[in-house]
């Protein structure tokens, strides 16, 4: 068994939730400020804050700051890293179905 499925699991717990996960999915189109994502939601300040902090916690989004604003950004290669483990799974499927 692998041993380092501990790293991963934040990120997962983090993309269980569909806000979040609607989130990640605007981030990877493109770098966007609080304002912009809040917009896109019908949720408060504070909890669209909260939402950002467990993606910026668990690596997958960078938080930058930028003449009084917060940019947010999906971190690349901590996306890649999670889309390389899931192959690795599909990988081991299509090895037990032979």
């Amino acid at each position: 068994m692998t041993t380092y499925f501990y790293q991963y699991i934040p990120i997962f717990k983090a993309l269980a939730d569909e806000t979040r996960l609607k989130i990640v999915h605007m981030l990877t189109c493109e770098s966007m400020c609080a304002n912009d994502i809040l917009d896109c939601f019908s949720m408060t300040q504070p909890s669209l804050s909260y939402h950002m902090k467990v993606l910026t916690d668990c690596g997958l989004v960078n938080a930058k700051r930028q003449k009084g604003f917060t940019m947010y950004s999906v971190d690349g290669a901590r996306l890649k890293s999670v889309t390389a483990l899931l192959e690795e799974f599909s990988d081991g499927m299509e090895i037990n179905k032979n």
